[in-house]
Order: structure tokens, then C-alpha cells, then sequence
């Protein structure tokens, strides 16, 4: 049997639309499990391929033919980045209309840290801080809620959000993929291996960047199967959850990989740990000049949607990208 290839685009000044937005690609890197890397035309990959690579995207209602940027907010305690800074209610929403008014397309609002190290919040308790936010931010912005359980994305979506951003892709909580099928949310399904308290103890790949491809091809067709339609889905690679410093610099620099699902592709990097440990800077806002220095190097791949804490630093930067490279 032949083994198995993965096409990565190569960008490039002419060619088809790489998923349908402002760059091209002339040429796919052929990348398999055994066999050295190769290149080819765009032209000479199969057909399906290329319609995969090329088509479209579109997520809760943006067009993603140019960048899009989501805003976080940590309505907990515990956060790495910003140690409980947003976690009273009005501080949060006041900070969500901030993030608008800086250029957010999106706002994430997550009740439950998922640090290295976290430990499970119950459900109701999650539901609980982050249930006041949602209302007063109804109508802003698309809301999207960071959650792996069935009944916060049920209270989420019933007070207006329109996003399940689920760091298990779905594999957490047995009843999401229905909640979410039963509605018209859209989801961002993202890799993670391991649960938050023992994600970073000895993560192992045999190939990362071809291993999370597979595992979320698997999660797009679970969901699809589930009756979530593959236009409603974005893709995360996940990195820091479950990665090594070269897991997570191996993804980025194949995160182009990530568009022959035919999905939306997301990518929180956004002062992670290893920011800080490749380029110094204090925890929290000390690392936003590594985030944008990476969120930079992800839109000359193609990925469309940038979830950071630093909208005004990331929206600046793209501005500037888009007009340098246009």
C-alpha cells in the first residue's frame, strides 16, 4: 500500500488563492512518514487536494479573505496571563468593549483556566462567572465561549454566544458534539494531548506536525458526523497543550499544513510559556512582542484567525503586514 502524503502550500507571488484569501502558492512540499520531503506544482496535486487548499473560508459570519482577530478574556481567577485581572464581572465587560473598540472580530470568554497544571472547575461554577459577561456583551461582537462542557455551552449559547471554542475538540464532555449540532454555533475544535494537569509532564510525538493533522482530520469527520456541517468548523493546532518548545516551533512552521482540512484556521500563541523562554520578556504583557513577532509569521502561512490578548498590538501589526505585503 502507498503511503500515506500531506501537501503544505509553499507561498508564492502567483498561483491559486491559498483558502480563498490574499496569499498564493505556486508549489506544495510532499510530506510523508518515511520519505524525504519533496516539492511539486500546485498544479500536479491530486484534484480534491487543491479544491481543499483553495476554497473559501468563511467563520460566525466573517469573511476570511483578510485576518481576523479574537480577543480574550479570562473571566478566572487563575489565569497564566493575566492572573485573575478580568475575573469581577464588570472589570471583564469593561475590558471586552475595550477589545472591540481596539479591532477584536471576536471575543473569547473562557470561565475555566486551562494552564499546565489546572485543575477542572465544575460546570456550574464555570457557568456561573461567565454568565453575566455573555449578557452584557450580547450583541457587541460574535461571542465565542472557551469550554469542554456540554452544559456551559448550552448556558452560552442560550445567553447569546454564537462560538463553542473547545480545547478537547470535542473528546471532553460525551454531550457537546450534540449541543453544538442542535444549534447553529459555530466551533473551534483544538488539538491537545493529555488534560491540562498532565499535558506538559512528557509529551511525545512520532511526527508532530503530521500527528495533529491526523488527530484533527479524525475530530472534523467526528463532528461532521455529529451533524456539525465542516463550514461551521475552525481548526487549532493547539500549541502549548501537550507540546515541547520544538513540538510547538515544528507547528508553526507547517502550520499551513493545517489548511487541507478545508477549515478556518486559528492559532493561540499568545504569551505562551515558550515566548518567554526563546525571547525573554516577563510573564504576561512582557511576552506581546514574541506573540506578535509569531502572529506575523502566521499570516505569512495563511492562518486567518489570531486569538491573542493584545488586540491593539495584533491589529496594528496586521494592518501593517497586509499593506507591506499586498
Amino acid at each position: 500500500m502507498d503511503e500515506r502524503q500531506f501537501y503544505r502550500p509553499i507561498v508564492a507571488d502567483e498561483g491559486p488563492p491559498l483558502a480563498g484569501g490574499p496569499l498564493r502558492f505556486a508549489a506544495f512540499e510532499v510530506l510523508s512518514r518515511s520519505r524525504s520531503p519533496h516539492r511539486i506544482a500546485a498544479e500536479a496535486a491530486p484534484p480534491e487536494v487543491l479544491a481543499a487548499f483553495t476554497g473559501r473560508r468563511s467563520f460566525a459570519g466573517l469573511d476570511l479573505g483578510a485576518p481576523q482577530v479574537m480577543g480574550i478574556i479570562n473571566v478566572t481567577p487563575d489565569s497564566f496571563s493575566d492572573g485573575g485581572q478580568w475575573f469581577d464581572p464588570d472589570t471583564a465587560v469593561r475590558h471586552g468593549r475595550e477589545l472591540v473598540a481596539a479591532g477584536a472580530a471576536i471575543l473569547d470568554i473562557g470561565g475555566e483556566s486551562t494552564r499546565p497544571g489546572a485543575t477542572q472547575v465544575p460546570a456550574a461554577v464555570e457557568a456561573a462567572r461567565i454568565g453575566p459577561v455573555l449578557g452584557a456583551l450580547a450583541g457587541l461582537a460574535p461571542l465565542s465561549v472557551d469550554t469542554r462542557k456540554a452544559p456551559v455551552a448550552r448556558m452560552a449559547l442560550d445567553a447569546g454566544a454564537g462560538i463553542i471554542n473547545d480545547v478537547s475538540a470535542l473528546s471532553f464532555d460525551p454531550a457537546m458534539a450534540g449541543v453544538i449540532a442542535a444549534s447553529t454555533a459555530d466551533l473551534v475544535l483544538m488539538h491537545a494531548q493529555g488534560t491540562p494537569e498532565t499535558m506538559q509532564d512528557d509529551p511525545h510525538y512520532d511526527d508532530v506536525l503530521l500527528d495533529v493533522y491526523e488527530v484533527l482530520e479524525a475530530r472534523v469527520a467526528a463532528a461532521e458526523a455529529a451533524g456539525i456541517p465542516r463550514a461551521r468548523i475552525a481548526v487549532d493546532p493547539g500549541i502549548g497543550f501537550g507540546k515541547s518548545q520544538d513540538h510547538n516551533i515544528a507547528l508553526l512552521r507547517g502550520i499551513a499544513l493545517f489548511h487541507g482540512l478545508g477549515c478556518a484556521l486559528m492559532l493561540g500563541v499568545s504569551r505562551k510559556k515558550f515566548v518567554g523562554t526563546i525571547g525573554g520578556g516577563a510573564p504576561g504583557a512582557g511576552r506581546d512582542p514574541g506573540t506578535l513577532a509569531l502572529t506575523l509569521a502566521a499570516l505569512g502561512q495563511g492562518v486567518q484567525i489570531h486569538r491573542v490578548h493584545n488586540v491593539a498590538d495584533a491589529v496594528q501589526g496586521i494592518r501593517l503586514w497586509s499593506a507591506v505585503a499586498r
